[in-house]
């Protein structure tokens, strides 16, 4: 029976990451995946192959079409674009195919058995020193493998409803939608989360009606109310209408498409109809297919894997990392949960903190937040000092024309420690990066105030709210 050091159930970014760096560590290393095309395994995960790179290139590929066709002329270029969705949607697969081979390369490089199939965790006996893990292959051959530790990273899949239960075709998931045939002339989303609204964009700017349903009072409920809603504002101006305080019911197909039906916040009937409707009201983890119940896998109230701080489940040498355990379910939460546990088992501490994980949302302006919001800092009972500073008055936003949106930057009041921080506006999720790294060392927003930033760049616009904070921003 082979024998690792470490073995990993599931190749997305938690699991193919904690690999790179057990390995580098000087560990023998084999991953387990089951996704495979042709007989090919996939590496990469939902992230790579079906998530958050297809939906980026599109993103990516539908702001061209739609500044071409909105905002070109406004810079003296005359064009009339037309939308090759084939094209577009071959681009697309091109990129992730690129990417799936480099991380096929990584492992090979790193000499990580890659093992191909589905791997189900076994049930172990008293006095077991090591865990066994049994990989069925695409032909049915089952063959067992042990290990000193085992990670569960299996990752996570779309919710389906009961009451919108997904076809493939006229009502579907993020997986369906990274890949219509034809733009949906009426598009539908129920959820008004990251993924309704980055996938809502795409289709938008490519010619849809679309409509948001949320049954939430505002969209993406996690984010600082004000960036909440001055990003409704801005896709409104796509064309996108929502429908939110909204429960959907159920739906009914006819001649003319599909109709939802729903309930408002004044309870009165509403009807939705679409030629498409995505259902994206969250992910839930996939904890069926590696026989977790089988071998005694202790899960949460909310049907994650149980774990403690250095993310090892109730069985020994038994560990769970990324969207199967609790938190946001986020690529780089789960690769920062993979490099810290490949650490820890080298002996290493932990060093991971899960308060300065992330938040992004891809649309145009993109949105993207760290730390506590201002309603969490109100509800703790701490003060703050606020600095905001819009795009509207940065000289290299309206150079570009990308004047929508702010920065905004909370500080302790007392210490002037930077506690959080909320960007809507171009590169948002690149800005964002400074804000953490200052926020990772306990830094002020003097610190980022007295910061050189070169201009003119969208980065003086963190420089500026951070001056707010101070009460003295200089160019506004």
């Amino acid at each position: 029976m082979p024998t690792y050091d470490l073995l990993i159930i599931g190749a997305g970014p938690g699991g193919y990451v904690c690999a790179i760096r057990a390995a580098q560590l000087g560990m023998s290393v084999a991953i387990v995946e089951r996704r495979a095309d042709a007989g090919k395994v996939r590496l990469g995960g939902t992230c790579l192959n079906i998530g958050c790179i297809p939906s980026k290139a599109l993103l990516d590929s539908s702001e061209r079409f739609y500044e071409a066709k909105n905002h070109f002329a406004e810079h003296g270029i005359a064009a009339s674009p037309t939308i090759d969705l084939k094209t577009m949607l071959a681009r697309k697969d091109k990129v992730v195919a690129s990417l799936v081979s480099g991380v096929d390369f990584l492992m090979k490089k790193n000499k990580i058995a890659v093992l191909v199939g589905t791997g189900k965790l076994l049930a172990g006996a008293a006095g077991d020193a090591l865990s066994r893990v049994a990989v069925t292959d695409l032909a049915g051959t089952t063959t067992e493998h042990q290990a000193k530790r085992i990670v569960l990273a299996m990752g996570s899949t779309p919710i389906e409803l009961p009451t919108l239960p997904f076809d493939g075709k006229q009502v579907v998931s993020s997986d369906q939608a990274i890949a219509f045939p034809e733009v949906p002339k009426r598009l539908a989303i129920v959820g008004g989360g990251v993924i309704g609204l980055e996938l809502g964009s795409v289709w938008a700017r490519l010619g849809s009606t679309v409509t948001v349903v949320e049954f939430l009072p505002e969209v993406c409920p996690f984010l600082d109310a004000d960036v909440a809603k001055e990003l409704r504002k801005v896709l409104g101006k796509l064309g996108i209408t929502f429908r939110l305080s909204t429960k959907v019911g159920g739906l009914r197909k006819s001649d003319d498409g599909v109709v939802l039906s729903a309930t408002d916040a004044a309870g009165a009937a509403v009807e939705i109809t679409a030629d498409r409707v995505l259902v994206a009201v969250g992910r839930k983890p996939v904890i069926d297919s590696a026989g977790l119940a089988e071998a005694g896998v202790a899960l949460t109230e909310r049907k994650r894997v149980a774990v403690n701080q250095h993310f090892q489940t109730n069985l020994p040498g038994v560990y769970a990392i990324g969207d199967l355990i609790d938190g946001p379910m986020l690529a780089h939460k789960a690769e920062e949960e993979g490099v810290a546990l490949a650490e820890h088992l080298a002996g290493h501490a932990i060093t991971i903190d899960h308060h300065l994980i992330p938040n992004i949302v891809y649309t145009w302006p993109e949105v993207a937040s760290v730390g506590i919001t201002e309603a969490e800092a109100k509800a703790k009972g701490i003060a703050i000092t606020v600095g905001k500073y819009p795009f509207s008055s940065l000289g290299r936003a309206k150079a570009s024309g990308d004047t929508d949106g702010f920065v905004k930057i909370l500080a302790d009041a007392a210490t002037d420690r930077v506690l959080g921080a909320a960007i809507i506006g171009p590169r948002a999720s690149d800005l964002l990066a400074e804000i953490t790294a200052v926020m990772a060392f306990g830094g002020a927003s003097e610190d980022i105030a007295r910061t050189c930033h070169g201009h003119p760049t969208f980065g003086e616009a963190v420089k500026e709210a951070a001056l707010g904070c101070l009460g003295r921003i200089i160019n506004g």
